[in-house]
C-alpha cells in the first residue's frame, strides 16, 4: 500500500512477496517498501504503525484463493494500518515448510515478526473477524479497554466450548512444546480421550486472558462441557482415582473407525478438501480424474481429523495423501490413479469388476 506526503493512504493493494527474502523483509519492516521516506522516518518510532502483518498462502490453480486474495484487497482498504501479503505457497516452499503450510489458502498473523495467529481455509468472515481483533488489540482507542475485555471473555467461552473436551496446552498434541503438555496428552491418549486443543503459543491475547477468565494461572488447561477440570496435577488424581474415565468423552477404538471410514462407500477418496473444494494440487487433480470417469465417490477431508489423518497412514501402510479405496481396499495415491486411468483400467476398478 502506498501512503501520500501527509500520511493518507492511498489505494489499498495486497504486497506479494515472491521469495523468502521478500517475506522476512516485510515482517521486519510492513508496509514500508511503499511509503516515501519521510513518512517511514515519522512512523519508525511508532510501535503500533505497520505492526500486524496479514500473509495469504495460496495457489494460482485453487479458485477458492483467488476469491480470498479479493477479500484481502477489501479488507486492506479497511484497514490501512494493517499489510496484507499473499505468498504463493508451492514458489516459495522454504517458507510453506517453517510454518507448515499443508493447504491453501491459509492465513498467517504476525505483530513484530512474531506468529500469533493462523487460519485454514476459505473462511471470509472468520478471516475478517480476526483481523478486526488483532488490528484493534494493536492501538486500543482510550476508554475501550472494558468493550475489549468482553470481547475477549466471549471469545474464550466459545473456545473453551468448542469441543466437549478442549485442552489449551503450549504446542499441539502432535508436538507439545513443554513436558507438562506432553505429560497431559500422553495420559488424555492412554485413556482414549476425544479432546481438541488449542496453542496458546499461538495467540497472546488468549494465552493471558484465559490465566484470568479461569483463575488458574498456568498450563496446560483441561475443559470438559465448558468447566474447568484443572491442569496436569489435577488430572493425575483423577487418572489415580479412575474418575478421569468417567469425566471426559471416550473414543471408538481408532482401527475399527477408520474400517468404518473407508467402507463408508464403494469408492471412497481420502483427500485435502473435498470434492467442491480440494486444498492442493494432488488432491485437485485425482478429483478431475474419478470425476471423468463417472464413477460415484465420496471424499473425507483429512485436514478436518487430525487423528484420522495420522492413523490412517499407518493403517494403510501408505504415507501420503491423496489415498483411493475401493470395497475397503486400498487402490494406491495420485500416482497409481493416473497410471491406471492412462492404461484403461480406471473404470473398471472403480466399478468393482476386477
Amino acid at each position: 500500500m502506498a501512503a501520500t506526503e501527509d500520511g493518507g493512504a492511498a489505494e489499498a493493494a495486497l504486497v506479494e512477496a515472491a521469495s523468502a527474502g521478500q517475506f522476512h523483509g516485510l515482517l521486519q519492516q510492513p508496509g514500508r517498501t511503499s511509503m516515501t521516506a519521510k513518512i517511514a522516518v515519522e512512523r519508525a518510532y511508532d510501535a503500533e504503525w505497520w505492526s500486524l502483518v496479514v500473509v495469504h498462502f495460496w495457489a494460482p490453480w485453487a479458485p477458492q484463493c483467488v476469491q480470498m486474495n479479493s477479500v484481502m484487497t477489501e479488507l486492506a482498504k479497511e484497514h490501512p494500518r494493517v499489510t496484507f501479503v499473499k505468498l504463493e505457497a508451492e514458489a516459495v516452499p522454504e517458507v510453506s515448510e517453517k510454518y507448515e503450510i499443508t493447504s491453501v489458502p491459509t492465513f498467517l498473523f504476525f505483530k513484530n515478526s512474531q506468529k500469533v495467529d493462523r487460519l485454514d481455509g476459505a473462511h471470509a468472515p472468520e478471516l475478517t473477524k480476526k483481523v478486526q481483533r488483532h488490528a484493534s488489540s494493536s492501538a486500543v482507542p482510550p476508554g475501550s479497554n472494558e468493550g475489549a475485555k468482553e470481547d475477549l471473555n466471549a471469545r474464550l467461552k466459545k473456545l473453551i466450548n468448542a469441543a466437549p473436551c478442549m485442552l489449551f496446552m503450549k504446542g499441539t498434541p502432535q508436538e507439545p512444546r513443554c513436558g507438562f503438555s506432553r505429560q497431559i496428552v500422553e495420559i488424555l491418549n492412554k485413556h482414549n480421550v476425544v479432546f481438541s486443543s488449542f496453542d496458546i503459543f499461538s495467540d497472546e491475547e488468549v494465552r493471558q486472558g484465559l490465566k484470568t477468565y479461569s483463575k488458574w494461572p498456568t498450563y496446560p488447561q483441561l475443559y470438559v462441557a465448558g468447566e474447568l477440570i484443572g491442569g496436569l496435577d489435577i488430572v493425575k488424581e483423577l487418572e489415580a482415582s479412575g474418575e478421569l474415565d468417567t469425566i471426559c468423552p471416550k473414543a471408538h477404538k481408532l482401527e475399527d473407525r477408520l474400517k468404518d471410514l473407508i467402507n463408508k462407500a464403494s469408492v471412497m477418496l481420502f483427500m485435502k478438501g473435498n470434492k467442491e473444494m480440494a486444498k492442493c494440487g494432488f488432491s485437485k487433480q485425482i478429483i478431475e480424474i474419478l470425476n471423468n470417469t463417472g464413477v460415484a465417490f465420496e471424499t473425507f477431508d483429512i485436514l478436518e481429523d487430525e487423528e484420522v489423518r495420522q492413523g490412517l497412514k499407518k493403517y494403510s501402510n501408505w504415507p501420503t495423501y491423496p489415498q483411493l479405496y475401493v470395497k475397503g481396499e486400498l487402490v494406491g495415491g495420485l500416482d497409481i490413479v493416473k497410471e491406471l486411468n492412462e492404461n484403461g483400467e480406471l473404470s473398471s476398478i472403480l466399478k468393482g469388476e476386477n
